[in-house]
């Protein structure tokens, strides 16, 4: 979508559908913020009394449409409720915005007037809405008949209405920017969720990661089978085998252009990227197959998260991408239960259960990522239903054992608007991955298995600060709500986007450290030299 700026007054604003986000209590009484007072005297007072009428109060998820009549210069308004302003969040009305833009789309409107609510936090709502409208117009309709054949006119544009009182700035400018350029990567990453399984393979995922370096001016590294061989990665190399699709090991780096900035210690962030998971010989059922095409969203997050720091954040230290991508599939040659593979930080590892395959391939990036000597690795994994489980649909589980760069991750993502909760990772469990003839087994017992795998790849970390986040409920919603339609999420994108401003911020604001005097360095010197 086209997205303009407008200073914040009670005068009507263009847009087929005009939006009006309200907290409880303001729909009454003297309460009614300037837009929907002037909406309200403009309909000779049948707006607020419908909607009171219908029983909208403004609470979270309701909503109120009316139609103007031609008595405003929008078609239709349409009322949304955010709930008490003393509990508000901007995920609430990124929501509620993504609302909007469904309904937007249902009216067949192609241009929407949206007025952003009275807060102490201007750019974090412009953003929020920005991000809730372009997130909440998507649509994966690519293979339906019907939707191609669809003429009908599309939501184009998004007038944004500023409150009362607040003027244009370069700050709003730069979040609406933000906002924008961070849901326009989301959308990216969920279509290569979303793509089936015969399209977005290996190869393809290598191919996108290309596309987006060059679009994000990063550096794009591409290998195949024999650079895998080369690296000795015998656990990704294990995982591979069963399948007749390549691997690829993808590696995107961002480096700053300030040569002071290059040499600062990286962020690593590294992905999970099975293209599709059958299971291998320890073979899924069929209802538990179906939707296995998702098991790569952790590497479309991170991808998605690169071309937002590359091409719009630009941080002021390097930022690295590592994934390897391969399908898990069962033939002649796949790797079998009772196999031993070697890492290639050397360690070995009994398989017992080739569905377990993920934390494999992980383990062999980590280690990788590791050689790197990043500053912290954040890796982002479909990775166990026992985390969903745990926590349902929506929540991301974070497991590690450096709290400061945990909490800088939780931090980040409540900021997003993306919900994660800390999970143990207690070493009391590492006897469930203990085996007899090998440094460890891939799959321990039934109980605790998140934290089990997380317990698996802590061992490819050292004493790197790292944080593990099992994205395997929220990375493909069972419903649409809000901004998120039935399918794939990009779950953990916007965080990563978040952590890495938020770490660019932190450096910009650090004083630079005071250089010794002329005078005492010089004796120091001669001190020395005595």
């Amino acid at each position: 979508m086209q997205f303009s700026l407008v200073s914040g007054d009670a005068a009507p604003v263009s847009g087929e559908l005009l939006v009006i986000p309200l907290f409880e209590g303001e729909l009454v009484g003297d309460a009614a913020p300037a837009p929907l007072a002037t909406a309200d005297s403009a309909l000779d007072g049948k707006l607020r009394a419908a909607a009171t009428q219908e029983g909208f109060k403004a609470k979270v998820d309701q909503s109120f449409l009316l139609h103007t009549l031609g008595r405003l210069g929008n078609d239709r308004v349409l009322l949304l409720g955010l709930g008490n302003r003393a509990r508000f969040q901007p995920e609430v009305l990124r929501l509620a915005a993504g609302r909007a833009a469904k309904t937007a789309q249902r009216l067949k409107a192609t241009s929407i007037a949206f007025r952003v609510p009275a807060t102490d936090r201007a750019e974090d709502v412009v953003r929020a809405v920005v991000e809730g409208l372009e997130l909440g117009v998507y649509r994966f309709d690519k293979y339906k008949s019907a939707a191609r054949e669809d003429k009908s006119p599309k939501l184009k544009s998004a007038t944004i209405a500023l409150p009362p009182g607040t003027e244009k700035s370069r700050a709003l400018d730069d979040a609406l920017t933000l906002g924008l350029k961070v849901a326009e990567s989301v959308n990216w990453a969920r279509d290569l969720v979303n793509e089936p399984p015969n399209v977005v393979t290996p190869v393809r995922l290598a191919q996108a990661a290309q596309q987006a370096a060059k679009e994000a001016g990063l550096q794009a590294e591409i290998g195949g089978r024999k650079e895998i061989e080369r690296l000795n990665m015998g656990m990704f190399l294990g995982v591979t085998v069963g399948s007749a699709q390549e691997p690829r090991l993808i590696h995107l780096v961002y480096t700053p252009k300030n040569a002071k900035d290059a040499k600062r210690a990286p962020l690593a962030l590294v992905g999970k990227a099975i293209t599709f998971d059958s299971g291998g010989l320890s073979l899924k059922p069929t209802e538990g197959m179906v939707e296995m095409k998702t098991d790569m969203a952790g590497s479309a997050a991170v991808l998605a998260a690169m071309k937002v720091i590359g091409g719009v954040v630009k941080p002021p230290f390097p930022v690295h991408a590592f994934i390897g991508a391969c399908e898990n599939m069962p033939s002649g040659t796949a790797y079998k239960p009772g196999d031993i593979l070697t890492a290639r930080s050397g360690k070995t590892v009994e398989i017992t259960n080739t569905d377990a395959e993920g934390r494999l391939v992980l383990g062999d990036m980590l280690t990788w990522a590791g050689e790197h000597e990043p500053s912290a690795i954040i890796d982002l994994a479909t990775l166990t239903g026992a985390c969903m489980v745990a926590l349902g649909n929506y929540i991301v589980g974070a497991f590690g054992d450096d709290d400061a760069t945990v909490n800088s991750v939780l931090d980040a993502a409540k900021s997003a608007g993306e919900e994660m909760w800390r999970l143990p990772i207690s070493d009391m469990q590492k006897d469930a991955l203990r085996s007899d003839v090998a440094d460890m087994k891939n799959s321990g017992e039934r109980w605790g298995g998140a934290i089990n795998a997380a317990l698996f790849l802590k061992e490819f970390v050292g004493d790197i600060p790292w944080v593990h986040l099992d994205i395997a409920g929220p990375s493909n919603s069972p419903k649409e709500r809000g901004y998120l339609n039935k399918g794939a999420t990009g779950s953990g994108a916007r965080t990563l986007v978040e952590l890495v401003r938020q770490r660019a911020v932190d450096i910009a604001t650090q004083p630079e450290p005071k250089a010794a005097p002329v005078k005492a360095a010089k004796r120091a010197k001669a001190k020395t030299s005595r």
